[in-house]
């Protein structure tokens, strides 16, 4: 699959995007973002591990990780400045949050560390036009025994026909391109770098859960 590499004017139009959503972005979603609670659940972050998310918006999942698992340092990052104002009402000292990127960032410079234990990509990639650019990135940002877990839109196999064409073009109606070949991509990255991959599917197919470890 062809993809295209973040530009200034995807930030542009992720701010526009969410400029208006941010104020009621968590109370529509917890209706349609499956999975994101159970890829919480079973994150085993232990005190003292760092954890990053990936497109972290309004730092909804990282606030239920503090709090899911206690001790642990978290960190995200967002390509738009608008979702990181709710972010940082939310989580304010108890975590670390910076603009950026998710196909490319300095995590050195954004955050002073190389390394995490685990990264996180809830709901992202089928909103980032180089989403494998940063499936990459994310592995690449792993310390040594480190786990990348991932939760988003699946191929709804198990949804009538007539319901998975009108979820899909309600999704896109918000820039939302589910990966169907999550799966596959993930695959040859772990090959590629000898990673270990898992890969579940949700009830009906309506979610995929991804999880490389280092």
């Amino acid at each position: 699959m062809a993809t295209r590499p973040h530009t200034p004017d995807h930030a542009v139009l992720m701010d526009k995007v969410y400029r208006g959503q941010r104020h009621i972005y968590d109370l529509t979603r917890k209706y349609y973002l499956f999975g994101r609670d159970r890829l919480i659940r079973e994150l085993d972050a232990q005190p003292g591990m760092a954890v990053l998310e990936l497109g972290c918006g309004t730092g909804r999942n990282l606030e239920l990780i503090r709090k899911a698992w206690p001790g642990t340092r978290c960190h995200g990052l967002d390509i738009s400045s608008e979702m990181l104002k709710n972010a940082r009402k939310r989580l304010g000292s108890d975590g670390r949050l910076a603009l950026g990127d998710a196909t490319n960032f300095d995590a050195p410079a954004l955050f002073g560390r190389e390394g995490f234990d685990r990264v996180v990509l809830s709901y992202a990639l089928s909103m980032i036009p180089d989403w494998q650019g940063a499936l990459t990135r994310g592995a690449a940002a792993l310390a040594p025994g480190g786990s990348l877990h991932i939760v988003d839109f699946g191929d709804c196999a198990g949804l009538p026909g007539f319901l998975r064409r009108l979820l899909y073009g309600w999704l896109a109606r918000f820039h939302v391109s589910p990966r169907q070949d999550l799966p596959e991509v993930a695959e040859r990255l772990a090959h590629a770098h000898g990673l270990r991959l898992e890969v579940e599917r949700g009830p009906v197919g309506y979610y995929q859960l991804v999880r490389l470890t280092r």
